[in-house]
């Protein structure tokens, strides 16, 4: 394994930022979505506003994992090759 040079290293600073901060929106978004529904179209105890939390405090994590994962997991590695990933579709023989 080589040495990065430092543009190979700002590419990887950016990178890690922008799934952090695309994260953080998609588990805010995801929260709200989740939370605010259930709590304003009905009336729910005490109990029932807790599971309510819970459940969209568990989806605004996954969220945020998921979004950390596939950004990152998409970047390019060294030398410009990614992971192995599904093949392109066939194209049409355009000829005669």
């Amino acid at each position: 394994m080589g040495r990065r040079t430092q543009a190979e290293r700002d590419a990887m600073t950016i990178e890690t930022g922008y799934a952090l901060v695309s994260a953080a929106v998609l588990a805010a978004v995801t929260f709200v979505a989740v939370l605010v529904p259930p709590l304003y179209v009905f009336d729910l105890g005490r109990t029932a506003r807790q599971v309510v939390l819970g459940v969209a405090g568990v989806a605004a994590v996954l969220a945020f994992v998921t979004r950390v994962v596939h950004v990152l997991w998409r970047f390019p590695r060294q030398e410009g090759h990614r992971l192995p990933g599904p093949p392109p579709p066939p194209r049409p023989d355009l000829g005669a």
